[in-house]
């Protein structure tokens, strides 16, 4: 009888949007998520330190007994995914590669966004396995720095909602223009904690673009492996959800629910130390 975890891995809260998927595609399967708070972001730090500290993310959860490991960082992803493939035992699923296989396969004019933090679109990861799949399809990136602050502002209530919505809508506009004019018809939202925000980009981008949505993409791969490997838990008995964090758990909860849709279980703060 398989019970072993899946593990998954972000520097910080955003890969909870992967893990939200991956709990509706595979409701009977046990999960332990690594938010490294302490050092986040991942995106400004050299390759040489992304790869140690995906490494001790990946070694804290193996010690834990999982049977596939989530790399839900499109940072580490873009950085270390044949590092971590090369250093561990363990089956490996990644952000980058399930989505750029949606948008090759989404696209009918063979024109691609790719949206994203600086450190993903700097590294190329999206373009390089969209191009790997068909070389013709032509790609526009873009960095969006302001996406991830306004998917984590808690403006909730009254005007401060209204404001939000707005500032939201402005930021849409200012980044994606470009892409319009340039007349994508595929758009990746190539960082995890753009899912919060898909409706304002989805309304400004109009019917006539898909959007590829790396986390639900990600839970398909993850569910085909775990099939593949034969891995699964047995169907008739509900997953557990176990949440670990390097700083600030408070702040990690009180988001989180925003990212799952629900309330989190009990968030441990470990040292970065221990990793």
């Amino acid at each position: 009888m398989v019970e072993k975890s899946i593990g998954i891995f972000d520097s910080g809260i955003g890969g909870l949007t992967v893990l939200k998927e991956i709990i509706k595609s595979l409701p009977s399967e046990d999960t332990i998520y690594l938010g490294d708070t302490a050092r986040v972001p991942y995106g400004t730090k050299s390759a040489q330190t992304i790869n140690r500290y995906a490494l001790e993310d990946a070694h804290f959860l193996m010690d834990k007994g999982i049977k596939l490991l989530v790399i839900a960082c499109n940072t580490a992803a873009s950085v270390c995914d044949s590092f971590l493939k090369y250093k561990l035992n363990i089956p490996i699923v990644e952000v980058i590669g399930p989505g750029a296989k949606k948008a090759a396969a989404s696209t009918s004019q063979g024109k691609v966004g790719v949206i994203g933090t600086e450190a993903t679109i700097r590294s190329g990861a999206y373009t390089a396995r969209i191009k790997s799949i068909n070389p013709d399809i032509e790609i526009v990136s873009k960095p969006c720095p302001l996406f991830v602050p306004l998917a984590e502002e808690t403006w909730n209530e009254g005007k401060d909602k209204s404001y939000l919505s707005q500032l939201k809508a402005l930021a849409a506009e200012r980044y994606l223009a470009e892409f319009k004019e340039k007349g994508i018809d595929t758009l990746v939202l190539g960082c995890t904690h753009y899912p919060l925000l898909k409706n304002t980009i989805d309304a400004f981008m109009g019917d006539k673009v898909t959007l590829v949505d790396s986390a639900e993409e990600t839970a398909k791969e993850v569910l085909r492996v775990i099939n593949e490997m034969k891995l699964n838990n047995p169907s008739d008995i509900k997953g557990e959800h176990e949440y670990f964090v390097t700083d600030a758990p408070d702040r990690f909860t009180k988001l989180g629910k925003r990212f799952l849709d629900s309330k989190l279980e009990e968030v441990q703060q470990i040292e970065v130390k221990s990793l």
